[in-house]
């Protein structure tokens, strides 16, 4: 097998350099879909590669051609194939746990969503929106049949009446736009390759910041939208949180992580704020920035380069697969002559 059946395992490392400055640069919709579908290519892309390059192990194995009536030659296909056994079994361990952690990431975000639905059919109520008494500043959204917005009475305190409608434009574009199934298949492409993981960041902010564009489309400030975000990470900051929050959940300051608040569990320590880190800027305060700054406009040729990379790893990985088929018939041929 060629060199290109090696591209698909090294572009991904290209595609998460880009992910950030992507997710800054493009508008926010265009960035999550480009940047889940990426994400998924890739992965399936490094996986088919993965197991292409055990192939070429296996079927050097005289037992298995055996096996197979010698079907094919396992001398022929070891003359034939560049490939070294301890890159084909390297490949194949490889291949082995990375099926594993996307089985078991699609296995728990199946899991997560049917339970967040049950949940969101659960809350009192059969409006949309869904106010708890609770002096903590939350907000977020329950992906449901249909999904529920939840927002707490200390959330509701900390912000004007014009930036409530902010806050439940931002939580409903979450839902009309089933952001959480974005972010569940970017999180299982980054199972399949960890290599993607910054892509899976990436969706989770460029989620936020589409939502963020909703409600300024809403609202018609694009000011006041960041005012809201900034007010609402204060009061955050603020309150100690006593309610549970769904594993699915996406809120108004960033997808919140499973079991993130339990029943009498109080609110871990916050970390330092983001412009004392010495990694830039946290997610929240480059929304802001964002917001503050004019409306991103599509840009078709940053679009392009990232959808052209995909497009190339997906052409090797076909490639590949050619190569594999080829060795295959060379291994059939030789075996059909003996």
């Amino acid at each position: 097998m060629r060199v290109a059946v090696y591209l698909p395992l090294v572009l991904p490392l290209l595609a998460a350099v880009l992910a950030r400055p992507l997710g800054e640069r493009l508008p926010p919709r265009q960035a999550t879909w480009l940047l889940t579908a990426g994400s998924l290519v890739l992965a399936a892309a490094s996986t088919a590669v993965l197991g292409m390059l055990a192939a070429t192990g296996l079927i050097r194995i005289p037992l298995l051609a055996r096996l197979a009536d010698g079907h094919w030659s396992a001398h022929a296909a070891q003359q034939h194939d560049p490939t070294s056994l301890s890159v084909a079994v390297l490949a194949g361990t490889l291949l082995v746990g990375v099926t594993a952690l996307a089985g078991r990431m699609l296995v728990r975000r199946a899991r997560t969503l049917a339970r967040s639905m049950s949940e969101a059919a659960c809350l009192p109520g059969r409006d949309q929106l869904v106010v708890v008494d609770d002096p903590a500043a939350e907000a977020y959204a329950v992906p449901g049949n249909p999904g529920r917005i939840v927002v707490s009475t200390g959330m509701l305190a900390a912000l004007e009446p014009a930036e409530h409608e902010v806050l439940l434009a931002h939580e409903r574009a979450h839902l009309d736009h089933r952001h959480y199934l974005f972010v569940a298949l970017a999180q299982l492409g980054a199972a399949a390759n960890p290599l993607l993981r910054p892509l899976a960041t990436t969706v989770g902010y460029t989620v936020e910041r589409w939502a963020d564009e909703v409600a300024a489309g809403v609202s018609g400030d694009r000011h006041r939208v960041a005012r809201t975000i900034g007010k609402a990470a204060i009061a955050a900051r603020r309150t100690r949180g006593r309610s549970w929050i769904p594993a699915a959940a996406l809120g108004v300051l960033g997808r919140l992580r499973p079991g993130t608040l339990r029943p009498g569990t109080p609110r871990p320590h916050l970390r330092r704020p983001a412009f004392l880190r010495a990694d830039g800027p946290g997610p929240v305060p480059r929304r802001v920035a964002a917001l503050l700054a004019p409306a991103p406009r599509r840009r078709a040729w940053t679009a392009a380069a990232f959808a052209g990379l995909a497009l190339t790893t997906a052409l090797c990985a076909a490639e590949a697969a050619h190569d594999l088929e080829t060795l295959l018939e060379l291994a059939k041929h030789a075996a059909a002559h003996h």
